[in-house]
């Protein structure tokens, strides 16, 4: 079983190595592939450094740019299909997805699910030290995802992941339109169309203690309208 672990990155220096080790230190057989858009405080070279000690389970592709998110997973999946990969993963990689949760991840798919999701909201808020206005837009944007959808996922843009191959293999990668954290919501909500089961799993979601967030007005008025759009699309699988 090939298990890939997708981490996109832009000036991650800070977390660079200290990512990599924990998810490479875990049982299970993970490996990463880095998706860097260009980072100019040199997140990329602290990667390549690592190649050197972890050869076959250390990937990187460097992009020329900010190119945003939803471009960074879709060329991660893309990649991790040419290559053969059973489970591929999305995780941050300022540690506000606990390293430690990726095995919790894959177990709940390995039990039937075709996804799963690392869910903040599934269980109550379990979300620490983020400021209590972003914690608000975070919640209600997955209650107006449910409400506009009719979508019964609490966490519809969490951004801690695992796919099983069939799902990124069912769904058409190209046709994907939203580039934010939009997104995440997409993904998922095209998975629940195509007829595929979706589990989530409890996680506790830490703020960064380091780096910068890339948050943005942009990336909430871009899922806002998405979701309107996505009501009114057909689905079907991928050839």
């Amino acid at each position: 079983m090939k298990n890939l672990v997708i981490i996109p990155t832009y000036n991650e220096v800070e977390n660079a190595e200290k990512i990599i080790r924990a998810v490479l230190g875990l049982e299970g057989g993970f490996e990463i592939l880095i998706i860097d858009d260009g980072s100019p405080d040199g997140t990329a070279g602290v990667v390549k450094g690592l190649q050197q000690e972890f050869a076959s389970r250390l990937h990187i592709i460097e992009r020329s740019g900010k190119l945003g998110l939803g471009t960074a997973y879709l060329t991660g999946f893309k990649w991790a299909l040419e290559r053969g990969y059973d489970y591929i993963f999305e995780m941050d990689a300022d540690f506000s997805h606990a390293p430690s949760d990726l095995p919790r991840l894959l177990k709940a798919c390995s039990d039937g699910a075709d996804m799963s999701i690392g869910s903040r909201y599934c269980n109550g808020v379990s979300v620490v030290n983020w400021p209590i206005g972003r914690i608000l837009i975070s919640y209600f944007a997955s209650v107006y995802v449910r409400k506009t959808l009719g979508f019964k996922i609490f966490d519809s843009t969490a951004g801690f992941i695992c796919y099983s191959r069939k799902v990124l293999e069912a769904i058409d990668l190209d046709a994907v339109q939203m580039k934010g954290y939009g997104f995440q919501i997409e993904m998922k909500y095209t998975a629940y169309k195509l007829g595929f089961r979706i589990s989530e799993v409890p996680v506790i979601f830490v703020n960064r203690k380091e780096g910068t967030s890339k948050m943005s007005g942009g990336i909430f008025g871009e899922a806002f309208w998405g979701v309107i759009k996505l009501r009114f699309r057909k689905f079907k699988a991928s050839k």
